[in-house]
């Protein structure tokens, strides 16, 4: 929603975007012509293809009345504030058997490996915050996991509203100073998604601030 709270019409006003990551701009905006006070309803329709995180960047571009008569310097430019688009907001936890798990694993070309860093002393522990903050579902099953153990592997998966697979492999072991170290495999069809994913873990595992 685009205001006019000056006393001055504004000419060829016009919602300029650009984005990066596979969204694309479908159509350019129209420009409008806005009377003083009178306000005006702005849209674009962005295509989202994949599972990747992108920022939609935008101007709010117009020019006054002096402009439009030819006076280049009265061509005003509003800087709007980045849209910011997570994954989180396109996955969702998924099932699949081990079988099926394993096929995948091999036929996937794209791995992102996470090193694990974080505050979190407890494997188990570890394990269930990467499950909150990622939208994926442990495959492993809860038998296989409990018990006190230095050491823990588990498989977990999710799928995106686009149908593309998100395979992870977290390996997690204590070390003797009480950390924890290991990796965190991704791996998936296609790039974005694996370095998207990826990305989402490495700023939210160290765990609860």
């Amino acid at each position: 929603l685009v205001i006019n709270q000056t006393d001055e019409t504004l000419h060829n006003a016009c919602l300029e975007l650009a984005t990066v990551g596979d969204l694309k701009l479908c159509e350019r905006p129209q420009n409008y012509t806005l009377a003083p006070r009178a306000s005006r309803s702005l849209r674009a329709n962005i295509k989202v293809s994949s599972t990747e995180t992108g920022i939609i960047y935008g101007n709010l571009v117009f020019e006054t009345a002096a402009a439009a008569q030819g006076a280049a310097d009265n061509r005003n430019i509003v800087t709007l504030v980045d849209i910011h688009i997570d994954i989180m907001d396109y996955i969702t936890p998924a099932s699949c058997t081990e079988l099926q798990f394993r096929v995948m694993w091999a036929e996937f070309e794209w791995e992102n490996k996470v090193a694990v860093s974080t505050q979190i002393k407890d494997p188990l522990e570890y394990l269930n915050h990467i499950l909150s903050c990622t939208n994926l579902r442990c495959l492993t099953p809860a038998s296989a996991l409990s018990g006190d153990c230095l050491f823990l592997a588990a498989n977990l998966y999710a799928k995106s509203i686009f149908g593309e697979d998100a395979l992870v492999n977290l390996s997690v072991e204590k070390q003797r100073d009480g950390t924890l170290a290991g990796s965190i495999r991704i791996r998936s069809k296609t790039q974005g998604i694996a370095l998207s994913l990826g990305d989402k873990i490495t700023l939210r595992q160290r765990g609860p601030e």
